[in-house]
């Protein structure tokens, strides 16, 4: 594992938390909560179960909860990460505390990414009980329509449309509103509760204080043609929001995959978790899984593996880097590839493991605010002022209220392609609807994954034409310093492979092939642009905002194309689209109802089976993803 805190992890905690701020909060011990029966051994579980899932993560945990609540199916979760319950996961006031602790998470470096200068990038997802959400920046957002309609249209048509699964963010999420007080001391905080459910086992919440000057830059954004702000962050417009963090109001803890999933589930006898333990392969009789082989987490050699077989059906929920390292060791990828790593072709399907995507960030257009101190405070003044600091914890220990209740970034610009001048959008769309599809994936790529990509193409430019679309976000803190845009549809695709000379414990190889599409570049160059503009023609301009990064001496394309090239980071830990959810004609591995081509027994529940990315982070996507497979799982049983 690389280093546990990098300048590539400084910059996003900076982005999204104060994540050096302790409120001391107090932690229910382990012994004290009601959850899944858990084994550390292996020799301790049952010789088989009716569902076997693999990956106790956002989907995995969600999918297990569903599956066993109704007593009629025996489950195991396997995880690969351990149990933790300490403030690196429960903390949620101005922090991502797992996203500090190395044991908490994979740290992968990527291959040399050709296009950024030869950097490797840190592939960071999460490897503990309750996966990437328990790690993660605690936003609380979903894509829009367009989104969810989009991967319908893939298939002509479908079950996994915006009207269709609005239902399952609904079961998935419960809303607690703005109190009346952060409502009137901000700039059109809004919100409609008919997005959301009011059951939900995971708590969606606002803060009770905002830091003032996020309300002059929300002014601002106002006053950009055709910008809005959305009825709700969950309503699927393009817009503004003020977005909910996933957070308990009660007690101000995470709330997140395992308190939600696996804590509250009363201890069901027909439920086993084993953690800390890695899944080395599927079992198949013929192309019917039958069970797993897994091997202690600690382990350097498969001796003393063991399996464990499953009656009805095996559920892949590793997330979208070890997913596609799981199929493919078990015989189930390129069949070059495979052959090449001398393992045994059990089904050939060239789609695993392309496909690869993630949003990007420090895309610059940085800015201090000259006139910021001493009018202002902002979240940099819980390091820099002791007073302000005691006061805010004071605040946070009377009633969980002040600075120090606020999770993360509480307010965020998203914005479709259109808000660019019409002719340049118009353009570039044309341009890359226009290219070859095979002239910027890897060489020998197969031609499912090409005619995948090529209908990929047509939604995307049509997307960089519409007005109901995000392609842009900037998140709004408060802070003396702002800007720094994230890009939610890059058009450069990479992959995620086995090390063909070590399939089981070496790590996958990752590459983002950042920037390996010029299309990229465009989309960057006139993001640069437009958020110079905000900055500089709207009303924030009477704080002198000075352009940290890349600096304004930077004017030209290939000016701050170098400059992306040196800095670029094509990842916020949202990782898609390795098993993707496409036609098998486009290089798709599952179908409709998550069923992984050609073999019987085994489907897909994670990540990993978005075929593109959604114009939000990818947290709620998740849950839904795992609440719809176990209706879908549970409707063939």
């Amino acid at each position: 594992m690389m280093a546990p805190y990098n300048s590539f992890q400084a910059a996003l905690v900076g982005l999204l938390c104060l994540s050096g701020v302790s409120t001391s909060l107090t932690v229910p011990a382990f012994d004290s909560i009601s959850h899944s029966q858990i084994f550390e051994r292996g020799e301790d579980l049952g010789a088989e179960y009716d569902y076997i899932v693999v990956g106790g993560g956002t989907a995995g945990l969600t999918v297990a909860d569903r599956l066993t609540e109704s007593g009629r199916y025996s489950v195991l979760v396997i995880e690969i990460g351990r149990y933790e319950n300490g403030t690196s996961v429960t903390t949620a006031s101005q922090g991502i505390y797992g996203f500090l602790d190395s044991t908490l998470q994979f740290n992968i470096p990527s291959v040399p990414q050709a296009d950024l200068n030869n950097r490797t990038i840190g592939v960071i997802v999460g490897k503990v009980l309750g996966g990437s959400s328990a790690v993660n920046g605690l936003q609380v957002m979903r894509g829009q329509k367009a989104d969810y309609d989009r991967w319908n249209k893939y298939f002509g048509g479908g079950s996994w449309g915006w009207n269709a699964i609005l239902p399952y963010f609904k079961k998935a999420w419960r809303l607690y509103p703005p109190t009346p007080e952060f409502v009137s001391t901000n700039y059109k905080v809004k919100w409609n509760t008919k997005y959301w459910g009011s059951v939900g086992k995971l708590a969606a919440s606002f803060p009770k204080y905002a830091f003032p000057f996020q309300n002059e830059l929300l002014k601002a954004m106002d006053e950009i043609p055709g910008v809005k702000f959305a009825e709700d962050s969950g309503s699927g417009d393009v817009g503004v929001w003020w977005h909910p963090s996933s957070v308990d109001p009660a007690t101000w803890q995470r709330s997140f995959a395992r308190p939600a999933h696996w804590d509250g589930v009363e201890t069901r006898s027909n439920y086993d978790t084993l953690v800390s333990h890695k899944v080395t392969k599927v079992i198949f009789q013929g192309t019917t899984a039958k069970g797993v082989q897994y091997i202690p987490a600690s382990a350097t050699t498969l001796a003393g593996a063991r399996t464990v077989r499953a009656k009805k059906e095996i559920i892949l929920s590793a997330g979208t880097i070890h997913t596609p390292q799981i199929l493919q060791a078990s015989g189930v990828g390129p069949k070059a590839l495979l052959r090449q790593a001398n393992i045994p072709v059990v089904k050939d399907l060239p789609g695993v493991g392309a496909n690869f995507q993630d949003h990007w960030f420090q895309l610059g257009a940085q800015y201090t605010f000259a006139k910021f101190r001493p009018t202002f405070q902002g979240p940099n003044d819980l390091y820099s002022n002791a007073t302000f600091l005691a006061e805010a914890q004071a605040q946070f220990a009377q009633n969980f209220s002040g600075p120090l209740s606020i999770a993360s970034g509480s307010a965020a610009g998203w914005f479709p392609f259109r808000t660019i001048a019409p002719d340049t959008y118009k353009s570039i769309a044309d341009r890359y609807e226009a290219q070859n599809p095979a002239a910027y994936l890897p060489p020998g790529t197969d031609k499912t994954v090409i005619a995948g990509y090529q209908a990929q193409k047509k939604a995307t430019a049509a997307l960089l034409r519409s007005k109901d679309a995000a392609t842009y976000n900037l998140f709004i803190r408060g802070d003396e310093s702002e800007g720094g845009p994230v890009y939610l549809h890059p058009v450069s695709r990479g992959f995620v492979n086995i090390n063909p000379a070590d399939p089981i414990f070496a790590p996958p190889l990752v590459d983002y092939r950042a920037l390996s599409n010029p299309a990229d570049i465009d989309i960057l160059y006139e993001f640069t642009k437009f958020t110079r503009k905000f900055y500089a023609e709207t009303s924030i301009k009477k704080w002198e905002p000075v352009e940290t990064a890349p600096g304004l001496g930077v004017t030209t394309k290939d000016g701050v194309a170098e400059y992306m090239r040196a800095t670029l980071t094509p990842s916020v830990f949202h990782p898609v689209g390795t098993a993707s959810m496409l036609p098998l004609k486009y290089g798709g591995v599952v179908d409709q109802k998550l069923k992984v081509y050609g073999l019987k027994g085994l489907s897909v529940a994670d990540a990993s089976v978005m075929p593109d990315l959604p114009g939000a982070y990818t947290q709620e996507t998740a849950y839904v993803i795992g609440e719809k497979a176990a209706d879908l799982i549970k409707a063939r049983a």
